[in-house]
């Protein structure tokens, strides 16, 4: 993976707050605190996607990571990450557990929890977060696989290692039609490294019916601003016809199309107050969130929230 951020082309002054903003865009919400002085860190760190899972591959000087409390209480879409230690040692905390990695092992934890990795001897180790949901596996497996080394204990180690340190570093994989193709398979191999940790294995299927609703919801969101997302696409996505769907989402006492209005409508609203907004006209911001036609979001967006789309939009004009 080529390197999207080095600390070496920065001012020490600036170093920490660039590292950080970095972090908490593409992976997660963490309280980072470099070991060295300004002028003495050091991070290089390459990012990626492939599908829904974000990579990670970080060398860096010494550092401990910490997820608080309070930034584990704001998770709204809770992710597993897959830790691997690629050279020297970390540890990692969480859930009154804690586990030292070597090279070659991996470990899991979870982002609705407070967690701290500490690398004393720096970093050279890749990260991957998966969307929670997408694993479908129950709570009680996560919490006796995380903070476990992985390692030649487990038959799967080893091959989870070299697999997911080539997607982790592969840029082709990144790309969207590979890492749509790949994403799959790495949820799946995944699974089958912490449900063979845990013993039992029929767990890896049976949580699958009772999480479709949760996965249901994720890919609505992940093709909100798909003007073609229907009934009849999400449920193939998900090999259910459309009256299990309709079921699935009942459950839940959710309306298909209202839930989809809602969430674009709130994108459609965050949008126009931003800097974004402002560069693309009041239609075209419809457009991008699904709705084609100008007069419909209008009237659509005024009746959800009581003030036009460009009322809202003046509204959140910056001042000078």
């Amino acid at each position: 993976m080529s390197p999207v951020l080095d600390t070496a082309s920065l001012p020490p002054r600036d170093r920490e707050e660039v590292v950080r903003h970095a972090v908490w865009e593409s992976l997660v919400a963490v309280d980072i605190d470099h070991r060295p002085p300004a002028e003495d860190i050091s991070v290089r760190i390459g990012l990626g996607a492939v599908g829904p899972l974000r990579v990670c591959s970080a060398r860096a000087s010494a550092v401990t990571v910490r997820r608080t409390a309070p930034l584990a209480r704001q998770d709204e879409e809770p992710a597993v990450f897959l830790g691997l230690q690629v050279t020297g040692t970390s540890l990692v905390v969480q859930n009154g557990r804690e586990c030292v990695l070597n090279p070659g092992d991996l470990a899991v934890y979870e982002s609705n929890s407070p967690y701290t990795l500490l690398f004393d001897e720096g970093v050279d180790h890749h990260f991957l977060r998966f969307p929670r949901q997408l694993l479908a596996l129950p709570e009680r497996l996560l919490r006796d696989t995380g903070t476990v080394a992985l390692g030649s204990d487990n038959p799967l180690a080893g091959i989870a290692f070299t697999y997911f340190s080539q997607l982790a570093v592969n840029d082709r994989l990144h790309r969207p039609v590979l890492g749509d193709t790949a994403a799959e398979p790495s949820v799946e191999l995944l699974r089958a490294l912490l449900t063979t940790q845990y013993g039992n294995s029929s767990l890896a299927t049976a949580p699958l019916e009772a999480t479709l609703g949760l996965r249901i919801k994720q890919y609505i969101r992940d093709h909100l601003a798909d003007p073609d997302l229907s009934a009849a696409r999400i449920a193939d996505a998900h090999g259910i016809s459309v009256r299990h769907l309709y079921v699935v989402l009942s459950r839940s006492g959710i309306s298909l199309g209202d839930w989809i209005r809602t969430r674009r409508l709130a994108e459609c609203r965050r949008e126009l107050a931003g800097p974004s907004g402002r560069l693309r006209t009041i239609a075209a911001t419809g457009r991008r969130w699904g709705f084609v036609d100008a007069t419909h979001f209008s009237k659509t967006f005024k009746r959800a929230y009581g003030i036009s789309p460009r009322d809202w939009r003046e509204q959140n004009r910056p001042r000078p």
